[in-house]
């Protein structure tokens, strides 16, 4: 089993039991240059509010967008816009990605934002 197929066979895990709590999910996906973050509805068809490191707004305050600062300022962003939505409560679903460097420095700084997980 190769190290893709690997992370997806823990996210398909992950989401099972995501899907079994009935809310909302902050779901990321990590590149080797970029982070993105979601905020997905309860059956998952309605993005609530999204960031990455591409968008304008996120980018200008960044040097480096693969870095940890990268990854807590689209945990920040995407908490703030979560919370302008209505959502405050989620489930934290990291795609299968281990839960340590930029993974972990999002999700802290979503909790530090304000969203519940």
């Amino acid at each position: 089993m190769d190290k893709k197929s690997s992370r997806l066979k823990r996210a398909l895990r992950l989401r099972c039991k995501i899907k079994k709590l009935n809310v909302n999910r902050l779901t990321i996906h990590r590149t080797s240059q970029h982070i993105y973050a979601q905020v997905l509805s309860v059956d998952g068809t309605v993005t609530l509010a999204a960031a990455s490191t591409l968008q304008a707004d996120v980018k200008a305050a960044l040097s480096n967008t693969s870095n940890i600062k990268a990854a807590s300022e689209v945990g920040r962003v995407v908490a703030e816009r979560a919370i302008a939505a209505g959502v405050t409560q989620v489930a934290f679903d990291r795609s299968g990605f281990k839960y340590h460097g930029r993974v972990k420095a999002l999700a802290d700084a979503a909790r530090e934002a304000g969203l519940k997980f």
